[in-house]
C-alpha cells in the first residue's frame, strides 16, 4: 500500500516520524459541498528513512498490503460475520425477534475480541512497518 505522508521529525539516522492524513468517505472536498464541519486528522507513525528525508518534506511511504488486508479482515469482517452468525443461530433456535437480535449483537461484540488481540500483538511488534521510498 502506497500513501503520501509528511515527515514530522527525524528520529535517528535511519528512522523518521511521519504523519499520514486520514481519509474519510467524503474525501474532505469541502469546496464542493455544504461542509460537514469535520476536519481531517492525521495518523502518526515511525517509518524507515533510507533516503534521508528531512522534516516538512512530502514523501511517498509504502507498507505491506498483505498486513493491511489482514488487519482490515480482523477489524471489519470478523465482527460482521459473527453478527450474521449470531442472527442466523437465533433464527434457527427461536422465532422471538428479541432473542435473534440479542444473539446478533453478542456475536458482533464477540468479534471485537480478535481485533483487540491483534491490535495488542501489532503494538508489541512495533506497529505497522512503513518505508519512505521517495520524495513527493
Amino acid at each position: 500500500m502506497t500513501q503520501i505522508a509528511t515527515v514530522e521529525r527525524v528520529l535517528d539516522a535511519t528512522h523518521a516520524e511521519i504523519s499520514v492524513p486520514r481519509k474519510s468517505a467524503c474525501g474532505h472536498d469541502c469546496a464542493e459541498c455544504a461542509g460537514c464541519g469535520v476536519t481531517g486528522t492525521a495518523v502518526y507513525a515511525k517509518a524507515l528513512n533510507p533516503i534521508g528525508a528531512e522534516p516538512g518534506q512530502q514523501v511517498v511511504v509504502q507498507s505491506s498490503t498483505k498486513r493491511m488486508l489482514r488487519m482490515m479482515a480482523v477489524v471489519y469482517l470478523i465482527p460482521v460475520a459473527l453478527f450474521l452468525t449470531g442472527y442466523l443461530v437465533g433464527l434457527a433456535l427461536t422465532e422471538r425477534v428479541a432473542v435473534q437480535y440479542a444473539l446478533a449483537v453478542c456475536g458482533f461484540a464477540l468479534g471485537f475480541v480478535p481485533a483487540a488481540l491483534y491490535d495488542r500483538r501489532l503494538r508489541d511488534a512495533g506497529g505497522m512497518a512503513f518505508t519512505i521510498v521517495r520524495r513527493f
